[in-house]
């Protein structure tokens, strides 16, 4: 079987796309238990190891909101052996720029709504608020020299609002760009997105002069559609894609979300369809395979489990 997926390469797709790996972050924060750091640093070097260049290590957040990930200070140091492989950190407010770049931390993020339901639960601010909350951190990031990404949920549906207009999302999308961030991810946090969806809202942001190269996409598989939304993103010219080891994560703010897309499907639509990831599929399902044992439950990819089964 290592000769599968068969390689179709398929017109107007990216040569490469960069994976934004989330499972150390986004993944671990919403298990009910508390991973030892140990095992989350030795989980960021299988990653990386497996060829991953983004890994998103931690999240400085305050202890109380985010306890599975209190020990981002004992963690980020255990991982500055690994040369070459982006580390961002997610920061929510000036205090949490403060810890990250005190441990020497290069790339920040920090994480906006794009609905004022969502903001409330997550933030506790309006829209408006939150930006100018966001403001002097990436002003700050920035002068120290650091890449800034901004995360925007809620870009396709609200557990609350439902519906969230295309000229909704730009219009926090353009703010949250014009504070100085470098990169754009847009996030359908309860995973109801669909293709024609993805392409109209990246076409809003064209329309707006946000690159497409600046902008990544952050699918859920609520309703089986993460890949199908990230097909449409490539052919739109997308080449960044979030993606979680395992499956791993959903959002804890949002009770309808489930799991993030996994990297390991990615990497097997990818590497059918021709384009270059730099990953090494076996070392990765390899990693998800030990990260699910260490939480004591089996991982939702399709991808990890079809290989898996086959190596048993």
């Amino acid at each position: 079987m290592t000769d599968l997926p068969m390689v179709v390469p398929a017109e107007g797709l990216p040569a490469r796309v960069r994976i934004h790996e989330v499972g150390a972050r986004d993944g671990l924060q919403n298990e009910k238990t508390v991973v030892p750091t140990e095992v989350k640093a030795e989980f960021v070097h299988r990653l990386a190891a497996a060829g991953l260049t983004t890994v998103e290590a931690t999240s400085f957040v305050h202890p109380k909101w985010v306890p599975q990930l209190a020990d981002a200070e004992a963690l980020f140091p255990m991982l500055g052996d690994l040369d070459g492989v982006a580390l961002p950190v997610l920061v929510p407010n000036e205090r949490g720029l403060d810890r990250a770049l005190a441990l020497g931390a290069t790339r920040i993020a920090v994480f906006a709504s794009a609905t004022e339901s969502f903001a409330k639960a997550n933030l506790n601010r309006t829209v408006d608020e939150s930006l100018a909350m966001f403001e002097p951190v990436v002003a700050r990031a920035k002068a120290d020299g650091a890449h800034v990404r901004g995360y925007l949920s809620m870009c396709f549906g609200d557990p609350w609002e439902g519906t969230v207009p295309v000229a909704q999302v730009v219009r926090v999308a353009k703010a949250l760009m014009d504070l100085g961030c470098d990169e754009l991810s847009l996030g359908d946090t309860i995973g109801v997105a669909t293709p024609a969806h993805v392409g109209a809202l990246l076409t809003g942001l064209n329309d707006r002069s946000i690159a497409t190269d600046a902008i990544g996409v952050h699918f859920h598989d609520t309703y089986g559609q993460a890949l199908a939304n990230t097909f449409a993103a490539l052919q739109h010219g997308v080449s960044i894609v979030d993606a979680s080891a395992g499956g791993l994560g959903g959002c804890p703010y949002a009770k309808s979300a489930t799991g993030n897309l996994a990297t390991e499907d990615l990497v097997w639509m990818l590497q059918g369809l021709g384009v270059d990831t730099g990953v090494d599929l076996g070392r990765l399902t390899a990693t998800s395979v030990w990260m699910a044992e260490q939480l004591g439950r089996p991982s939702p990819s399709r991808t990890v489990r079809a290989l898996s089964h086959q190596e048993s």
